[in-house]
């Protein structure tokens, strides 16, 4: 096992450290932590960093936005890129050698988690149908499914896929986790083929990595049960939208989808009118109290850099 990367590999003890920023209230938080800091925000239409902010040590990417090769040209003493985001897939193997990654895993866990849930149990209660009929003011009885006791395979057993699991655990579901290496009470994804066709939800919060991408195809879908739920809160080329649409249009499937691909999903695309999916667009983690969490992350961070202390969630290579 490799060292564990600490803040002296980033800055000096003595050393003032520059810290690329995308808001003033960032800005602030971050300067807020030592006479040491120096922070310096930038966006996109100002181009590469010049003077003191191209001395940065860390940058911090706005939410949603890449690895710019030309930002990270123009910085030569860059050393930390920390993320406001779990999702690192825009950066990983993007970054000069001697730049560690990292990411704010856990900023956006209970949202996350929250939406699983509230859309899970929505689509279980034949909500959408209901909210058409209630458009149309027509009283139309009838009966749906149910969350509680479901059958639910979790994919993913990383920080949101346990706080899935303990919202969850009200509704007495029988409850499965599947990962990329089996561990306790953790199922190999090799094990997939043998619990899709008994899981009445399948939820999906993978990261994106090679293994990922189109990890949930037309063989995937077709073991899954007839009527099962499909959830995506991880991101939408995780799923091959060619393979569910069919599977949506047949009526065997249903879904419940975050994030789509393309995204954002332009107008005319067939998945708009889906039968039997529940679309939001990409709007799980976003809660008030997000940003704080996620600026909370930021400052933990640079503390411990500006301690000498060991870094938390660095991400690895694929």
């Amino acid at each position: 096992m490799p060292p564990a990367i600490t803040g002296s590999d980033i800055v000096g003890s003595d050393e003032t450290l520059h810290v690329l920023v995308p808001s003033r209230a960032l800005a602030t938080a971050v300067e807020a932590l030592s006479s040491r800091v120096r922070a310096h925000r930038i966006a996109p239409a100002d181009g590469p960093p010049t003077g003191a902010a191209a001395r940065a040590q860390v940058w911090v990417p706005r939410a949603g936005s890449g690895a710019d090769p030309g930002l990270l040209q123009a910085l030569p003493r860059l050393r930390l890129v920390q993320l406001v985001s779990a999702g690192a897939e825009r950066f990983v193997n993007r970054l000069p050698d001697g730049v560690v990654l990292c990411n704010a895993r856990g900023a956006h866990t209970p949202s996350t988690a929250e939406w699983v849930v509230a859309a899970t149990l929505a689509a279980q209660r034949g909500l959408p149908f209901f909210l058409q009929e209630q458009a149309a003011q027509r009283w139309t009885q009838r009966t749906f499914g149910s969350l509680v006791g479901a059958r639910v395979l979790v994919v993913g057993a990383g920080d949101i896929g346990r706080a899935i699991g303990r919202m969850l655990a009200g509704f007495d579901v029988e409850l499965t986790y599947v990962a990329r290496t089996a561990r306790d009470g953790v199922r190999p994804v090799s094990d997939l083929p043998q619990l899709l066709p008994a899981a009445d939800v399948v939820v999906v919060v993978v990261p994106v990595t090679p293994a990922t991408t189109g990890l949930v195809d037309a063989p995937f879908l077709a073991a899954m049960a007839d009527g099962a739920l499909l959830v995506n809160a991880s991101r939408g080329v995780v799923v091959d939208t060619d393979a569910l649409l069919a599977e949506l249009r047949r009526g065997r499937l249903r879904a419940a989808l975050d994030v789509t691909d393309p995204e954002p999903l332009p107008a005319g695309h067939p998945l708009w009118s889906a039968p039997g999916l529940l679309l939001t667009p990409h709007v799980a983690g976003a809660v008030p109290g997000t940003d704080d969490r996620a600026a909370a992350a930021v400052t933990d961070q640079l503390s411990r850099v500006l301690a000498g202390q060991p870094l938390v969630n660095v991400v690895d290579a694929y």
